[in-house]
């Protein structure tokens, strides 16, 4: 299990590196660099305890991103393919571990895995408790009796949520529902879905 470090410091922070990242995607939806308001973040564990693997939920305006990372003490190598534009986010200086590099979570192996292993368990996420933001979690679901693997299931991770049920279909494997409070700790939790598996 990756070790969190409460206190520790990082520079940049990802206040000041997510937003240029994010302005430059092709699935954001606004125009300049976004003023990003946290909504909410969930965390997956990497059984090495490698990889620190952490979720945020941001709003720009009235559009709320999901933007899966990887923290990493290395550079990643291997890449997953389907992912557009280059998967690294940002290099920053950890007070504790010293430099990390983030990657799109999308484009990183033990991401997948872990999201594949949410769903196949049918269990839900590890909190990421921070000041100024309601609970947030993912929680897996099955929905047809195939294998779930790499080799077998295709991720449509949804980048943009919005409130709504779990997407149905003959080629859906599984689903990853969602849950936040978009207006602070104190407001109603909402909940969307942020990934769907399709069999291949």
């Amino acid at each position: 299990m990756a070790k969190t470090h409460p206190g520790a410091t990082l520079v940049p922070h990802f206040r000041e590196f997510l937003p240029e990242w994010l302005s430059r995607q092709e699935w954001y939806i606004g125009s300049g660099i976004p003023t990003l308001t946290p909504v909410g973040y969930f965390r997956f564990e990497d059984p090495d305890g490698e990889v620190g693997i952490e979720t945020h939920l941001l709003r720009d305006a009235s559009v709320l991103y999901q933007i899966p990372m990887t923290y990493r003490g290395a550079p990643l190598t291997d890449a997953l393919p389907g992912v557009t534009g280059d998967p690294l986010i940002a290099t920053s200086e950890h007070s504790v571990l010293g430099t990390r590099w983030f990657y799109d979570g999308a484009a990183d192996p033990v991401w997948r895995g872990e999201l594949l292993g949410l769903v196949r368990a049918e269990t839900v996420s590890d909190p990421s408790s921070k000041n100024g933001v309601g609970p947030a979690e993912a929680r897996g679901r099955r929905t047809g009796a195939g294998v779930l693997d790499a080799g077998s299931v295709t991720v449509q991770l949804h980048r943009v949520l919005s409130v709504g049920g779990a997407v149905e279909g003959p080629d859906v494997a599984g689903v990853v529902m969602g849950t936040w409070h978009p207006d602070g700790p104190d407001s109603a939790q909402v909940g969307g879905c942020l990934a769907v598996l399709r069999a291949k």
